[in-house]
């Protein structure tokens, strides 16, 4: 049995059709890709004079934001000085976005018993 032949014309615009969707299909991939990968939004709430999570974890590129809900002004620096909000007022909010890796402790300077730690990943 004979195949029906198609012209060279016809040939060109199947494959330009597959070609299109080929694309398509690509780009709803890469963009779904990167919807898993848009920065976060964290929230710490200083509050009892603690922090709370008292372990955040985050990626680079997300922003940390604590608020203060005590009386009176906390702090939030890094132990390794790479980071300090100086006093939060209360009900007041400092925010950070993490940019490096790592492991970072911090505390309150004003009541240093208060701890906790970011992990960007």
């Amino acid at each position: 049995m004979r195949m029906p032949a198609f012209s060279s014309r016809a040939g060109w615009q199947w494959q330009a059709i597959a070609s299109a969707l080929l694309l398509c299909v690509s780009a709803g991939a890469a963009l779904e890709a990167d919807a898993g990968t848009q920065p976060v939004r964290h929230a710490v709430v200083i509050e009892a004079m603690k922090f709370s999570p008292e372990v955040i974890e985050a990626k680079a590129g997300d922003t940390i934001v604590w608020t203060n809900k005590d009386a009176f002004p906390h702090t939030v620096t890094a132990e390794n000085h790479s980071f300090d909000s100086k006093g939060i007022a209360s009900d007041g909010s400092w925010k950070f976005k993490a940019t490096a890796k790592g492991v970072f402790p911090y505390v309150c300077s004003f009541h240093p018993t208060m701890k906790g730690k970011l992990v960007v990943k």
